[in-house]
Parts: structure tokens; C-alpha cells; sequence
């Protein structure tokens, strides 16, 4: 018998693949600072390996505070998640403005003028409202299929177009030193606050950076009952269901703008293998509901107290949009 070549690799033992668990729902997650929400999703993912997991609105490494993780089912319910009104809790240093409008940046404007507060009052009604705002160039905003980050990074000169965005309220909350003050933002999707404190600034006649940003709420996530990274695996340490109350959140929370409209047996089942039904109007709230693009109202579809589809309504027929399995 040949004695084995010593250069000869030992055979590969095989990868055992780890089960994954069927969470149906979203975690209020406090994201660390110095953390990518990829990264996030990652350390998430890797902890309680649930069958899909996604996130509502990115933070930047430089960012903390909510960042609402979708689990299972809840992932078809993202972009209404994003879609919700957001509070940010950040710090303008003026005298600095930087390349990407934030402290990661180089410096590269400068101005001894450090506006007081009353200044600073004065003008944040004119950043209320839906306003024009061109994003910062160093975002995920694409040109041509490329991200501007990864132009601005290439050295090329990047031209962003203006955009409407909503902000309901912009309010000063205290002075820190002579160069920061604490302001606070509550808007609507595609808001970039380090657009908000750049043009702040130059309204001000100064110059200014984002030096530190806190997401506080979410839809109906708040920062004061988020999880954070490392209490986590407490929760989760043994088995992802011992105390899933704790830290997983409905799916419906990503849903609250959107009516409902509650269906028997029958109808259920239409909807369940892909069909229209017949609801009689008695059945569906007297506002209107959510309006799409293509201008039906959509609808919540629960069947025995369980939400089974978002739904989308034409007089006296709902067509399914999305299905949930919850049976789980």
C-alpha cells in the first residue's frame, strides 16, 4: 500500500449549515456608532439566522439610534416602513465646511462667523415644509449606475439634482459651545439632514458640518425602547423563541397609515391562492385609504384576527398586492 504523498491535502470536512429560524416581525434596533447598517445586518443576521432579514433607512457609520430591522415575512413591508416619518437629533459645528457635509470629511470652506441662536431661530422656519434640498455628494444616490459616493471617492466632479423633501418641524434645542448647537428634525423619506445643516449654515452665512446624528423615531420605533447590539444575545442566548416578546416587534408596525378591512373564510381563502373576491363596502373604513400610483386604495386584509395580505381595492373587489405566511 502507497504511503500518501506528503503534499497531498486532507480531505475537506463538511460545512454544517445552520438551521434557520422562521421570526416573522421587526426589531428596534439602536445601531453603534462607527457601524455600517450592512454591518448591522449582518452582526443580526449571524446571531439569530432568520430565514430573510432586511432594514428601513440607512444610517451612516457616523450615526446611532434606530435603525428598525425587518425579520421573515416583515421584509415585504419594508418600503412602508420607510415611507414613515423620522426624528433625527444632531449637532451642527459651523466655521467647517467638509466633503461630505459631515466630521468624516476634510475640511474644505472655511468662516470665523458663528451664528447665536437667535439667528439661528430666525431662520429654520425657511427649512419647514416641503422644501428643495440637492442631497449631499457624497450619498447613495446613483448617476448613470454608479453611486455619487463612489464618483466622489474617484476624484470626479459630481452634480446632484435638487429634490423635494418634507421636514414638519426644525427646532433649536441648546447651544453646546460657541462653534455647536443641538438641533432636532422630524421629516419624511430622502431628507438628508447633513443637507439641512450645509444649507443652514450658508443661510446663516457661515459654514457648517454635521458632527454627531442621532435617529430617534421611526414610525412608531422611538430610540427609548430600541435594542441594542449588545443586549441582543441575551435575549437570544439559548433559543430565539424563549423570549421573542422582548425584542420582536408585529409586522403591522410598518403598517399603521394603512386602513384595514377584515374578510371571512371564503374570501380569505380567494386571496390566499391569488385571486380577486367580492367585499361589500360596508366592510371597508369610511376614509379613504392609502392611495398608490396607479391610484386603487390599499387595504390591510385580515382574515381571524390574522393579517393575511395587503390588498388592493377597486369598488366592490380587492386584489391581492402581498401575501403573508404567518403561520408560524
Amino acid at each position: 500500500m502507497n504511503a500518501p504523498s506528503p503534499n497531498a491535502r486532507a480531505p475537506r470536512s463538511p460545512q454544517i449549515k445552520r438551521p434557520k429560524h422562521k421570526i416573522n416581525g421587526w426589531i428596534n434596533l439602536d445601531k453603534p456608532l462607527d457601524m455600517t447598517s450592512t454591518q448591522a445586518v449582518g452582526a443580526v443576521k449571524h446571531l439569530l439566522a432568520p430565514e430573510k432579514i432586511g432594514h428601513a433607512g440607512t444610517l451612516d457609520p457616523l450615526a446611532t439610534g434606530v435603525l428598525p430591522l425587518a425579520l421573515g415575512e416583515a421584509t415585504k413591508t419594508v418600503q412602508y416602513m420607510m415611507d414613515s416619518m423620522k426624528i433625527y437629533r444632531f449637532t451642527v459645528c459651523f466655521g467647517t465646511q467638509t466633503t461630505t457635509d459631515d466630521r468624516e470629511g476634510a475640511p474644505m470652506n472655511h468662516s470665523d462667523v458663528r451664528p447665536d441662536d437667535a439667528a439661528i431661530a430666525a431662520v429654520l422656519p425657511h427649512f419647514e415644509g416641503t422644501i428643495s434640498q440637492v442631497p449631499p455628494v457624497y450619498s447613495a444616490i446613483k448617476i448613470a449606475g454608479e453611486r455619487a459616493y463612489d464618483l466622489a471617492r474617484a476624484g470626479e466632479h459630481v452634480v446632484l439634482q435638487p429634490r423635494s423633501v418634507y421636514i414638519a418641524r426644525c427646532s433649536l434645542i441648546e447651544r453646546l459651545n460657541a462653534d455647536e448647537v443641538v438641533l432636532e428634525v422630524e421629516c419624511g423619506k430622502g431628507t438628508y439632514v447633513r443637507s439641512l445643516a450645509r444649507d443652514l449654515a450658508a443661510m446663516l452665512g457661515s459654514c457648517g458640518h454635521v458632527s454627531a446624528l442621532r435617529r430617534t423615531k421611526v414610525g412608531r420605533f422611538h430610540v427609548d425602547h430600541a435594542i441594542s447590539l449588545d443586549d441582543l444575545p441575551n435575549y437570544a442566548i439559548s433559543d430565539v423563541y424563549a423570549s421573542i416578546d422582548a425584542w420582536l416587534e408585529p409586522i403591522e408596525c410598518a403598517l399603521d397609515d394603512i386602513p384595514a378591512v377584515t374578510l371571512d373564510a371564503t374570501q380569505a381563502q380567494r386571496l390566499r391562492h391569488g385571486n380577486s373576491c367580492f367585499v361589500p363596502p360596508s366592510a371597508f373604513a369610511r376614509h379613504a385609504g392609502y392611495i398608490q400610483e396607479d391610484g386603487h386604495e390599499l387595504y390591510q386584509a385580515y382574515h381571524a384576527g390574522r393579517l393575511i395580505a395587503l390588498v388592493l381595492r377597486e369598488d366592490r373587489v380587492v386584489f391581492p398586492l402581498r401575501q403573508f405566511n404567518l403561520n408560524h
